[in-house]
């Protein structure tokens, strides 16, 4: 009985000619998206068009710059940014100063600095601040370009045109940079005959 049922399921269409089923492959699991790394961005920044073009290249580095890679150092920063957007520039400077004592290393500490102090009136602690922050840093376009423009004011226009050349030379769109060259380019150098 249990042949003569299974004969008949042999024979039943579709059943003996059915080969059995592999089970579905599995999806492959999506690649993360890696970021571009910073020479990357770099180069990225060196072959934009336009002002437009490179700006969304800039905040992408401007971001790395930020990024201290210590939570407690980020935490300081992020509390500093907020004493300031509430013009508590008491508790914002404190919080800052804090950051350059425990991340001594950390570029944009220095550069956040340099920006307080500049506005508290301190010029010297700042260009000291800016400086600090360009040896730790060398392409760090924003602090070549402030301690330019710092340079610039107090008249040392030699010194401030190799800054914003140096800043030029790793973000040709920035913004100000070029007319800065222009001008000191022709009150230091002269103008070609």
């Amino acid at each position: 009985m249990r042949q003569a049922l299974f004969l008949s399921l042999l024979l039943l269409p579709g059943v003996a000619t059915a080969a059995p089923t592999k089970p579905a492959a599995a999806p492959k699991p999506a690649q993360p998206v890696r970021a571009p790394s910073m020479d990357e961005l770099f180069a990225q920044l060196k072959k934009a068009q336009s002002a437009e073009e490179a700006h969304p290249i800039e905040e992408k580095l401007a971001a790395m710059f930020r990024a201290s890679g210590s939570a407690s150092v980020d935490l300081l920063m992020s509390r500093a940014q907020a004493a300031t957007a509430a013009n508590d520039k008491v508790t914002a400077r404190k919080l800052v100063d804090a950051v350059t004592a425990i991340a001594p290393g950390y570029a944009e500490g220095w550069r956040t600095r340099a920006e307080m102090e500049n506005a508290a009136g301190d010029d010297t602690a700042a260009l000291v601040s800016l400086q600090r922050a360009v040896l730790l840093s060398p392409r760090h376009f924003q602090a070549l370009n402030q301690l330019g423009g710092m340079l610039e004011e107090y008249g040392d226009k030699s010194g401030a045109l190799k800054l914003y050349r140096r800043a030029l030379a790793l973000d040709p769109q920035m913004e100000g940079a070029n007319r800065h060259v222009k001008s000191l380019t022709q009150t230091v150098e002269g103008r070609d005959i």
